[in-house]
């Protein structure tokens, strides 16, 4: 449970995820989120099974600055579309996971606690969100989403 909030990069990129579903509004707060949660576990299980993704590091980086960028732009695709990127930037995410499992530990329970601890952080994020926009706050969330997608340059230098 403990190693999607380990590293920042992960931590960013799943309240990223709820802070932008939460500016999209309508079914998004719920379709977009629990995309990327499915798409955690398949990219999980692809890090399990032994299969390389190249450019996992790369991935990771690009979806932290694309959902930085999107919150403080308030860049807006349809539901289906941003299921697809958000679908997209878990597979890296959940790959990452995957390749970095302890031999001795069992895949079922790390991948329900990585799963369960990345649904949590989507939802501190979209109530986040959510009572930024009910006390007229929203430049707050858009100043978080440039933070977040600059936090990039920090990754890439150390």
């Amino acid at each position: 449970m403990l190693h999607p909030i380990s590293g920042i990069d992960h931590l960013l990129a799943m309240i990223a995820v709820g802070l932008w579903a939460s500016q999209l509004g309508d079914r998004a707060y719920r379709a977009v989120p629990s995309t990327f949660v499915v798409a955690i576990i398949l990219g999980g299980m692809i890090g399990f099974s032994g299969f390389f993704i190249p450019f996992t590091e790369e991935g990771i980086l690009v979806s932290i600055l694309v959902l930085g960028l999107f919150i403080a732009t308030t860049f807006k695709l349809s539901t289906n579309t941003s299921m697809v990127a958000v679908g997209l930037f878990a597979v890296f995410h959940g790959y990452a996971h995957g390749v970095e499992i302890e031999p001795s530990v069992s895949t079922l329970p790390f991948t329900a606690g990585f799963a369960l601890v990345t649904m949590v952080l989507h939802l501190f994020g979209i109530d986040l969100g959510l009572a930024m926009q009910r006390t007229n706050l929203v430049l707050f969330v858009r100043w978080l989403g440039g933070a977040i997608a600059l936090s990039c340059i920090y990754f890439v230098v150390s």
